[in-house]
């Protein structure tokens, strides 16, 4: 057994019928992350070397993202719903070989934070049995109130069972406990379901351990922090919230963002310092993008790296793959897919790259598209270094364009274009003298004729 080994128990075999959906409440998404991905999150940062995932009958969905975000944890199924310490013992194989610490968590409460988990560590291994992590709310009802004396945690009273003085109270339960190793099991034993329900309440741990005269403590989270998501309304909620610290954080690392509050962010968005960015920008997940880059209004990344200096949009789209090099221009209603934009080259209006690449310096006229896909498989197109593509021209993959050459605008470009060459591949131009004259007459009479007959 590792020295000084920490097990966390994650709680999400709930399925949340509340939120009117057929995928379990837990792989619901705050910030393109599952509820239980943040979760997950926390404690692997947290310097838990352990994880039981308790999940509900037939989740693969929900175990395949514990397997992909959380590679060395284990799912336990819990066959019947009756309650949190009933969940908990689904998990008993993996506190079979006896941890120094044991964490328990839910998976929908996605906003808890790696620090908060260390000071509940730290409330252990000050020597404390149990330690309960509670909050102060602004307004406390309906939540279980946390009932101290001297520093004792006495017991978590349910609203329903709190006499009107205790009502008052507003240090409230997270549901986040943590326990002391070598007892965990033997309270977990003693929890019966003697309530209303008939199920088994972890909460009931505290007075037991109570009972065996042992320390029970508590350690305090920000409201925010903790609340949990059993709505859609919830799961919104917290969504603006993480929005909200998110936008600060990458404020107070030296981004400038115009208008934060119309700025949304990924849960694994880089941004480097002395980013700008304009309004109505939204970054999807796996997106780094560097130092004094310009990310202009409307723009929307995922999946893509923009390199020191970069200019994008406005209403640019970096879709999957998308590399953007230092000092590159992409401009207004430009999508790149899949694509390097190499340093100082020039993409700036109404274009498609696709499975690409663009050499360094090289300038992209208006109304390019890269024609990769044909209806089987994706091509690639190479565009060199200071290559001059003229507005409106489709570029047919595969194909590679060398260094310096340039394509006269309006080409269809079908074959492999030498360095320094030119391209023209649009038909000759044809000029019909009186033509316009003898068209627009011809329209008129025929406009006249249909406007008489009705």
């Amino acid at each position: 057994m590792p020295h000084n080994s920490r097990l966390a128990i994650v709680l999400a075999a709930g399925l949340g019928t509340r939120m009117k959906s057929e995928r379990p409440k837990v792989m619901h998404e705050v910030a393109n992350l599952s509820l239980v991905g943040h979760v997950l999150k926390a404690v692997s940062g947290s310097g838990i070397d352990r994880i039981a995932v308790v999940i509900g009958p037939d989740m693969l969905e929900l175990e395949a993202e514990v397997a992909g975000r959380a590679p060395g944890a284990g799912c336990h199924v819990q066959g019947e719903r009756l309650g949190t310490a009933h969940a908990a013992r689904a998990a008993s194989a993996a506190f079979a070989d006896t941890p120094d610490q044991v964490l328990v968590l839910f998976g929908d409460t996605p906003l808890v934070s790696t620090q908060t988990l260390l000071r509940v560590s730290a409330r252990l291994e000050s020597g404390a049995d149990i330690a309960v992590l509670g909050f102060h709310a602004a307004d406390p009802t309906g939540y279980g109130r946390l009932l101290a004396r001297d520093g004792q945690l006495l017991a978590i009273r349910e609203e329903r069972d709190a006499s009107a003085e205790e009502r008052k109270v507003d240090f409230c339960n997270s549901g986040i406990m943590g326990f002391r190793g070598a007892r965990f099991a033997e309270i977990l034993g003693q929890i019966g379901n003697g309530n209303a329900k008939g199920e088994y309440y972890l909460t009931d741990a505290v007075e037991i351990a109570n009972r065996m005269g042992l320390s029970v403590v508590t350690e305090t989270a920000e409201e925010w922090e903790v609340q949990g998501i059993n709505t859609r309304a919830q799961l919104a909620r917290v969504e603006a919230d993480f929005q909200t610290r998110a936008r600060l954080a990458a404020m107070e690392e030296g981004a400038s963002l115009i208008a934060p509050e119309t700025v949304f962010f990924s849960h694994d968005t880089r941004l480097g310092r002395d980013v700008l960015v304009e309004p109505n920008v939204v970054f999807g997940p796996g997106v780094v993008v560097g130092d004094k880059v310009t990310i202009r209004a409307f723009s929307h990344l995922e999946q893509a790296a923009v390199e020191t200096g970069a200019t994008l949009g406005p209403y640019a789209r970096l879709r999957p793959g998308a590399k953007i090099g230092e000092g590159a221009h992409v401009g207004n209603f430009v999508e790149i897919k899949n694509a390097s934009i190499e340093a100082g080259a020039k993409v700036n209006h109404l274009t498609y790259i696709g499975d690409a690449r663009v050499g360094a310096k090289a300038n992209i006229g208006a109304g390019t598209i890269t024609c990769n896909y044909d209806g089987f498989l994706k091509h690639h197109t190479d565009i060199g270094a200071g290559v001059f593509v003229g507005s409106n021209s489709t570029l047919v993959a595969p194909l590679t364009i060398g260094e310096g050459a340039y394509l006269a605008a309006g080409g269809v470009v079908t074959e492999d274009v030498p360095a320094n060459a030119l391209s023209l591949g649009r038909s000759r131009q044809v000029i019909k003298e009186g033509r316009g004259e003898q068209l627009r007459a011809r329209f008129a009479r025929a406009k006249a004729e249909k406007q008489g007959g009705k």
